[in-house]
């Protein structure tokens, strides 16, 4: 009877202890989608959220999914200094934008092209917490911003603006009729 007691101590202590390592896992937190201009430059940020401090054998690595679910291609890659990619179609495009100590592991994408349309990923390990969730960043490439954006964005500005001139305007209006008021009361005070 005694070694089942043991046994089952054991069982219980060791779903526990998985629990705990479980919960220690890096988290990874992206945007999920992102919209930039062809011509320009977009900054993917990826942060993280770690139960241990940050470590020497932390490391970063960044991925790109082609829309057309061709293979992966490495992106970037982050262990103590950053590498830039060596050969591909990220090479001499993409740069390190972030800061390690604050746990942002973003990246700077140059001169966009239709033909980077797809999913960016972005997987941090922090040893010991070497599992985790695997950041997405989904990259749509357009030619230009639509106009409804555009249109929305400068009648939005627009009518804010008015709206304030407005305001304003009425605020002096009712400002001068009430010293008018007041200085034709005080005149006729005074003749009385």
């Amino acid at each position: 009877m005694r070694g089942r007691t043991w046994l089952g101590a054991a069982l219980v202590l060791g779903a526990q202890l998985r629990a705990l390592w479980l919960a220690a896992a890096v988290e990874v937190h992206t945007a999920k989608e992102v919209v930039a201009v062809n011509g320009t430059n977009q900054r993917l940020k990826c942060t993280f959220s770690s139960s241990s401090p940050v470590s020497q054998q932390l490391s970063v690595s960044w991925n790109f999914q082609p829309e057309d679910l061709s293979a992966h291609e490495p992106v970037f890659y982050y262990l103590k200094e950053p590498y830039e990619p060596p050969s591909g179609r990220f090479k001499a495009r993409v740069t390190w934008d972030g800061n390690i100590e604050r746990h942002d592991v973003s990246i700077m994408v140059w001169n966009l092209k239709p033909s980077d349309n797809g999913t960016f990923t972005c997987q941090v390990t922090n040893w010991p917490d070497v599992y985790g969730t695997i950041g997405e960043v989904r990259l749509r490439v357009v030619q230009k911003v639509s106009f409804s954006e555009i249109h929305f964005l400068a009648v939005t500005i627009g009518s804010a603006s008015v709206l304030m001139i407005i305001v304003v305007t009425a605020a002096i209006i009712c400002r001068q009729r009430r010293r008018k008021a007041r200085d034709r009361r005080m005149e006729a005070a005074d003749t009385e």
